[in-house]
């Protein structure tokens, strides 16, 4: 899990654009599995992929089909299990018509914490060996941004998760975190090293946490 923070602007979900090649790097380059990402094939590389965008934008259909959208067939049992460890199967089970809901477009027939976390579960419903969380749990509360993270960790064993926040709380477990400033990495390291570094990541968290404990009074 390589998680990526840093202020509005500072070039975080351009990194993520540039994974997934919906533009490609003028210098340096992107390898995957020491493979240039130029030289894979577009398609078969983008199917291995989940992406959960900080925009969502959900289909005015049922909340299954918008959940199996990236799945070649509609199979509930997965369906509702990624609904599970995107922590928004309750809520979907408390609605009148369950799975069968039908949302408008845009998602506007459910709260933004469920669109993202339906949001989520399309993503991670294909099982993708690359997941990339685009600053998607702005809306969730911190004991579901817990569970769903804690999920994720069985979830994508053994595969790439890259998780880009504003958030220190979402990315603070990571495997390693990079801080952005200005289109560039300034520091990286775990949350224990940075917090060491008294630097940037260190501002961070210390000026989050104050925004905390002023919101709690």
């Amino acid at each position: 899990m390589v998680a990526i923070i840093g202020r509005t602007g500072a070039g975080k979900s351009t990194i993520a654009n540039l994974l997934l090649r919906m533009y490609d790097t003028t210098g340096g380059e992107i390898l995957i599995d020491n493979e240039p990402v130029k030289h894979l094939n577009l398609e078969g590389y983008r199917a291995q992929i989940g992406v959960v965008p900080q925009e969502v934008f959900l289909f005015s259909d049922t909340i299954a089909n918008n959940i199996a959208f990236s799945a070649d067939v509609l199979d509930m049992p997965t369906v509702e299990q990624a609904a599970k460890d995107a922590a928004v199967y309750d809520n979907i089970k408390e609605l009148e018509n369950g799975f069968e809901t039908l949302i408008g477009e845009r998602g506007i027939t459910l709260s933004g914490g469920q669109k993202q976390r339906v949001s989520i579960a399309r993503a991670i419903v294909k099982h993708p060996q690359i997941l990339v969380f685009d600053d998607c749990l702005s809306a969730v509360d911190t004991r579901t941004e817990e569970e769903i993270l804690h999920n994720l960790g069985y979830i994508m064993q053994g595969k790439t998760n890259i998780i880009i926040s504003h958030r220190i709380s979402t990315i603070k477990n990571a495997d390693k975190i990079l801080v952005m400033d200005n289109g560039e990495i300034i520091e990286q390291g775990t949350h224990e090293y940075l917090m060491q570094q008294k630097a940037t990541y260190f501002e961070l968290y210390e000026k989050q946490l104050l925004e905390e404990e002023v919101s709690e009074n």
